[in-house]
């Protein structure tokens, strides 16, 4: 075979473990558009800190011909989906081609490679089914990021999966270790079930990151849908019913991963506890850990304000946060038509759009919103950002609603095409971060890790990784969420009330009467933020935790 591939940096005996990371998004940079939201920005993360620590680690993802998708505007400026085919030049075609099974036929597969000093990352591969050799439903395979067909949904994971692993074999680079993030590439331990024929041996050399126990996360399939896809590579399907299926009709995608895994992590210390009392009642899944996501410190941080910072001189950071303001208030002004001032407090949500993370709790009490965009002696910014699933029309409805809301004040935005450039920007200037998810639902979220790297406060409740870090009125401002035992009608009302106060009555206020306070607790939260939620403690983490047998 032509292409061979040996990592282009020296490998750290530290980090000798051959290990296989599989991942159904990566976000690097801007120009590469494969990723949808926060999965993808830990992913990055992580093949970042890989790179920067010499670990031997090399990513699998697949390339999507349209990405995830393009966030436009319709002609009111509501929210549209553009599906643009994408084209990347910096990728090297590896003209490897091989076939793996899906749906009992035969599927080309090729392979395209990042290598490490294009976006300084850890190599990546990224498989494309988008070959001639194959039928149309084939080429779709590798289309759309989660693509809303639960049948090429499914195929997208055997390619990932066993597809990815199949490739390995082809270069002849073993890994020690096939790292799952997520349960996307769950016919990895399928694959290796059939390869090694032992339960034991496929704990071994599997590990899974689960990034979230939320239901639309944690699939439940019909064996016989799966069967059908040719998704257990081999493994029989009497096998199947009697060792992965609680009700002998469907599998749980995560319980299986747990299963087959010789250990897992949760993102966070709460997230654990909640994983915990789902799945200990099942005493054959594999201990679960907690390694708390970060975001890598060298790639969101901003230099002007740390140099600032060791400076110990509050009035350059102060005109290096207003630079940074009105970078982020030209974009502001090209989408909206607003023209906003970098001497206002600025607030901002962005991530994406789902329900739980509540994007329009601002506006739960329209009374209550307005006094605060309205009042002129400590007068307000807010700008929203997010891309919701292209078929969630909820998360849609939401970005709409908000649409609607922004054309009556010219101090409120939102703004679309939230990417990492976007991203950065946003984060670097904003002067609040908004956390609000729904308590118990958020098991990590990492915007506003990255956030704090560049100067922003979070404004959050205690929810995901943000327990490990807040510490009110010193690196954050805390909300005190009410109990999750309420429905959420009353939960969003409440925890609405508590925002409204804790803006009107703390934060607010803070900006423009106590300046030294406010640059106290931005300081302090830039520098609590590292080395804890830098990636490379995660990475090491992963490593010492996940990876030595």
């Amino acid at each position: 075979m032509a292409f061979t591939f040996k990592h282009d940096y020296k490998i750290d005996e530290n980090y000798n473990t051959k290990t296989a990371y599989f991942c159904m998004e990566f976000a690097l940079d801007q120009p590469l558009k494969t990723y949808a939201g926060g999965l993808g920005f830990l992913a990055g993360s992580f093949m970042k800190s890989a790179y920067e620590l010499n670990q031997n680690i090399i990513g699998i993802g697949i390339l999507w011909k349209y990405g995830y998708y393009n966030q436009t505007r319709k002609q009111d400026q509501t929210m549209d989906v553009l599906f643009e085919e994408k084209k990347y030049g910096f990728l090297i075609d590896t003209k490897i081609k091989f076939t793996i099974t899906i749906s009992n036929k035969e599927v080309w597969v090729t392979v395209f490679y990042l290598p490490s000093h294009v976006f300084e990352s850890a190599p990546i591969f990224f498989l494309s089914t988008d070959l001639p050799e194959n039928d149309y439903l084939s080429k779709t395979i590798s289309h759309k990021l989660y693509d809303a067909n639960p049948e090429t949904s499914i195929a997208a994971s055997i390619l990932l999966g066993a597809g990815g692993s199949t490739f390995l074999s082809l270069i002849n680079w073993e890994p020690d270790i096939y790292h799952m993030n997520e349960s996307h590439a769950l016919p990895i331990g399928f694959y290796l079930l059939n390869k090694f024929k032992d339960i034991k041996t496929v704990k071994e050399k599997l590990v899974y990151t689960n990034h979230t126990a939320e239901d639309a996360a944690n699939k439940v399939s019909s064996i016989a849908l799966l069967e059908k896809m040719s998704y257990f590579c081999g493994v029989s399907i009497d096998f199947i019913t009697s060792n992965f299926s609680i009700d002998k009709i469907n599998i749980n995608h995560t319980y299986v991963a747990l299963m087959l895994s010789g250990k897992a992590n949760a993102v966070s210390e709460l997230h654990k506890k909640k994983l915990l009392t789902i799945w200990e009642k099942y005493n054959n899944i594999c201990p679960i850990h907690a390694i708390t996501n970060a975001q890598n410190f060298k790639f969101w941080k901003n230099d002007c304000l740390y140099k600032a910072i060791e400076k110990n001189d509050n009035h350059e950071f102060d005109i290096e946060k207003k630079k940074s303001k009105r970078k982020l208030f030209e974009i502001v002004a090209d989408q909206s038509g607003e023209i906003y001032d970098e001497n206002i407090c600025t607030l901002i949500f962005a991530k994406r759009f789902a329900a739980y993370k509540r994007a329009d709790l601002l506006l739960n009490n329209m009374d209550r919103f307005l006094k605060i965009i309205n009042n002129e002696k400590y007068p307000v910014q807010i700008i929203w950002a997010g891309k919701p699933y292209p078929m969630d029309y909820f998360g849609i409805g939401i970005f709409d609603k908000i649409v609607n809301i922004c054309k009556s004040y010219n101090n409120c935005s939102i703004l679309v095409g939230y990417e990492i450039s976007l991203s950065k920007s946003l984060k670097s200037g904003s002067d609040i971060w908004l956390n609000t998810p729904r308590i118990g639902h958020e098991a990590s979220g990492t915007s506003g890790i990255s956030a704090a790297m560049n100067g922003a406060i979070n404004l959050g409740i205690q929810d995901g990784w943000f327990p490990e870090f807040a510490k009110n009125e010193e690196n954050a401002f805390v909300i005190k969420a009410c109990e999750n035992c309420l429905p959420d009608i009353i939960q969003d009302e409440k925890d609405a009330e508590e925002l409204y106060t804790i803006l009107e009555n703390e934060v607010i206020p803070m900006y423009y009467e106590n300046r030294e306070k406010w640059f106290e607790i931005t300081q302090k939260s830039m520098i609590d933020i590292i080395p804890k939620f830098d990636s490379n403690r995660m990475a090491k983490a992963y490593y010492d935790t996940l990876y030595i047998k």
